[in-house]
């Protein structure tokens, strides 16, 4: 069963008389594949993006990994980023679904499919600033190839980010193996909650985690 759900930005008082508040809206569809849902870690992504919307104006390459219904990413759209949308070149309707919405919200986003861990041609052309990634760290079986690609897309960009929402259900030793593996490191670790205005925080269950990653330039 597909349906629309809203999500609003700005509009309260930490919006300025310059800054004009937007919905994004996204298709839905509980039936299908996970990827066709908003999980709990977009919401908060998408809120972080909101709040640091001046990092994401001016034009800024934004990669979203895994983005499944998108909502981090046409937010970062919608404040002014060039964005390309990926997921798994082999989920065609999660594909063809992140289509949808970008003409649903009149957003101009690039979508590629693009597997974790595969060295296919886009990817090589690929320079973001900024990399999102929503619960892209749910099954430790993907971790390293998720890994492999955010340290393939930083270091193809000098000084980019990768900022990652999940759920303490994660595997945290493994991150931090995986981490020294590839060269990265935590510049900023917090909790959702901590920036989640309660409106929406009432309705997200589990503890979530914003973490910000860079290359490890020591190590180097």
């Amino acid at each position: 069963m597909t349906s629309i759900s809203s999500h609003s930005f700005g509009g309260d008082d930490q919006t300025s008389e310059e800054e004009e508040a937007f919905t994004i809206e996204i298709i839905e569809n509980m039936e299908e594949e996970y990827g066709m849902f908003v999980w709990p870690c977009s919401i908060a992504l998408a809120e972080y993006v909101w709040q640091q919307r001046l990092r994401f104006s001016g034009g800024v390459s934004v990669v979203e990994l895994g983005a499944g219904t998108s909502l981090p990413g046409l937010v970062a759209a919608k404040l002014g980023s060039y964005v390309t949308l990926t997921d798994n070149s082999t989920r065609l309707e999660v594909l063809a679904n992140m289509k949808r919405m970008c003409e649903l919200n009149k957003i101009n986003c690039q979508v590629l499919g693009l597997t974790w861990g595969e060295w296919e041609a886009p990817i090589f052309s690929l320079k973001p600033k900024v990399v999102l990634g929503a619960d892209v760290l749910y099954d430790t079986k993907d971790f390293d190839n998720l890994f492999a690609t955010v340290a393939f897309l930083l270091h193809n960009s000098p000084g980019a980010v990768f900022i990652a929402t999940y759920h303490n259900r994660s595997g945290h030793h493994l991150i931090e193996y995986l981490m020294v593996k590839w060269s990265l490191k935590c510049t900023k670790l917090v909790d959702a909650y901590s920036f989640i205005p309660f409106s929406k925080a009432s309705s997200i269950i589990g503890t979530i985690q914003l973490a910000e990653i860079m290359l490890d330039d020591s190590t180097t």
